[in-house]
């Protein structure tokens, strides 16, 4: 997967984890705040490996 798909498919998974933590506190269900918290981590994770990516081409490429 290039860098740019794993950014941009951890900021999508950010902004679901956000709704679905937002919903889970709206509709007091801790299963969907539990669920939004664990998706907007691993969109964070994502970002980083898309990041670190970069920064390996970049060195790479001087």
């Amino acid at each position: 997967m290039s860098s740019t798909t794993d950014k941009a498919k951890g900021l999508a998974n950010e902004a679901i984890g956000n709704v679905k933590q937002g919903i889970g506190k709206v509709v007091d269900s801790d299963k969907l705040k539990v669920e939004g918290a664990i998706q907007e981590r691993k969109g964070e994770a994502q970002q980083a490996v898309g990041k670190a990516k970069d920064a390996v081409k970049k060195a790479i490429d001087g």
